[in-house]
Formats: structure tokens, sequence, C-alpha cells
């Protein structure tokens, strides 16, 4: 044991800052204070940019930072939406869990296991729709539209896709006829 902590003792200290740099991001991204997603996307930059002054002490993981503060930075846009709106997700895990459970309940309903048309051709409507109604009961006043401009351009959109969807579907059946 002695002999293998002798041989990987120049490896801790890179280690021991990495986890400096991480437990500080986790505590920026905690936001125990609940501010604003603007203020946490400053601070958390902020704080890259200082990981970024100090990549030097990081050794061998140096490499491997500069990597995560490249796609943070590229993601950054919308990366702290989720503090200014209330109920969405933080993680990925948190929103793939919403789809799943969306996925689940159509499969129920339906007894198909596979990707449901209903689903690909309306999915933007049907997928928000399942998601919200299990944490939140609607007035009529909520389900009617407030913008009609909004609401047509969606139908309009909706009807391609069926009409798309409906094109496909008569070109298995009689490829030459089209």
């Amino acid at each position: 044991m002695t002999k293998g902590l002798q041989a990987t003792a120049s490896l801790w200290p890179p280690l021991e800052h990495a986890y400096c740099f991480l437990d500080q991001a986790k505590a920026i991204l905690a936001n125990p204070e609940q501010d604003s997603g603007e203020q946490i996307r400053e601070r958390y930059l902020a704080h890259l940019a200082q990981m970024r002054e100090k990549l030097t002490t990081l050794g061998p993981l140096a490499e491997a930072f500069e990597h995560f503060c490249h796609i943070t930075d590229n993601f950054a846009a919308g990366l702290f939406r989720c503090y200014d709106i209330v109920g969405l997700p933080r993680t990925n895990n948190d929103l793939e869990h919403c789809f799943g459970v969306a996925r689940v309940h159509k499969r129920r309903a339906t007894g198909r296991r596979g990707a449901i048309p209903g689903v690909v051709v309306r999915g933007s409507v049907r997928v928000i729709a399942a998601v919200t109604s299990t944490t939140q009961i609607f007035s009529v006043e909520e389900l009617r539209p407030k913008n009609y401009q909004r609401w047509r351009d969606l139908r309009r959109q909706l009807q391609q896709r069926e009409e798309t969807r409906r094109q496909q579907w008569r070109f298995r059946k009689k490829p030459r006829s089209i």
C-alpha cells in the first residue's frame, strides 16, 4: 500500500485542485440563494474563467477541464433557464424522466411498444400536454389560446406533418401511383 501511494503521490495534488473546482461549480449551480438564471450564469462563467487561469495546476487533467469549459461555453445560452422557469427540470435525467413518463402512459393507453404515429406527428403538442397534465389541472381560461396567430401557425404545422405522414403511407402501399 505504501509503495502504491508513493508511486502515485505526484497525481494527488492535481486531483485535489480538480475536486476543488468541481465543488465550487456544484455550489454555484445548487443556487441556495435562489438567484436568477442570469446571476447564476455570470457567477458560473466567472468560475470557468478562473479555472482556465489555473489549468496548469491540474497537470494531466488540464486538457479534460479545457474541454469541459469549451463545451460549457457552447451551451451556456440555454443552461441556466431552469433557474428562471418554475418546474423546468435542471438535469437531462429529470427531463428524460418527464418524457419517459409520457411514453409509458402512451404505451399503456395504446398497447403499442414502438413509436406511436400520433406522437411523431403531434409530438410537440401531445408530449407537453402529457407532461404538464400530470402536475397541473387547467381551467377553461388557461386552455383558451391567447395568441390566435401562433395557434393557427401550430395547427398549420401539425396539418403539414399529417399530410407528409399520409404521403409516406400512400407511397409504401402503392409506390407506382405517386
